[in-house]
C-alpha cells in the first residue's frame, strides 16, 4: 500500500470528506488531495498533524506502507544489525522477524549484543512456534 492510498484509506474509514478533514487537520483541500493522489510528499511535521488527527502516532500512520522501501542496517537497533550480517545466524531470522525483533524494548532499553539479540530471537521462537 502506499502512503496515498493509507491516507485516503484513514480518511475513507471515518466517512471524511477532503473538507472535513481539512477542517479538522488545518491542512489546505488542494494539499490533502494531492497527498491523496501521491502528487506530493508530506513532511514529517505533516504526517505528526495527520496522525494526531487521526488520533495515532506516526509509526502506526506509516506502518502499513511501503513507500520507504526496505529496511537498513543503519536503521536497525544495534547488535541486531550484526546478526543479521552473520553470514550463519543471520540466515535464521526471516523479514517478519527481524521486524518483530526491531520493536522489542522493555522499559525503553534494547539488547546491546548480537548474543542478546539471539537469544530473545531463539527464546520468541520456541514460545511462538512451539
Amino acid at each position: 500500500m502506499t502512503l496515498a492510498e493509507r491516507l485516503r484509506e484513514l480518511r475513507s474509514e471515518r466517512g471524511w470528506r477532503l473538507k472535513d478533514l481539512s477542517e479538522q487537520s488545518g491542512l489546505s483541500v488542494p494539499y490533502l488531495s494531492d497527498l491523496e493522489r501521491g502528487r506530493t510528499n508530506p513532511s514529517l511535521e505533516t504526517l505528526n498533524t495527520l496522525a494526531r488527527t487521526y488520533a495515532m502516532s506516526v509509526q502506526d500512520l506509516l506502518e502499513p506502507t511501503d513507500f520507504a522501501g526496505e529496511r537498513t542496517p543503519a536503521a536497525l537497533p544495534k547488535g541486531l544489525a550484526e546478526l543479521l550480517a552473520d553470514p550463519i545466524l543471520g540466515k535464521e531470522i526471516t523479514p517478519d522477524w527481524q521486524k518483530t525483533l526491531s520493536r522489542i524494548e522493555l522499559r525503553g532499553k534494547r539488547p546491546q549484543s548480537k548474543r542478546d539479540w539471539y537469544e530473545i530471537f531463539l527464546h520468541l521462537r520456541r514460545v511462538l512456534e512451539g
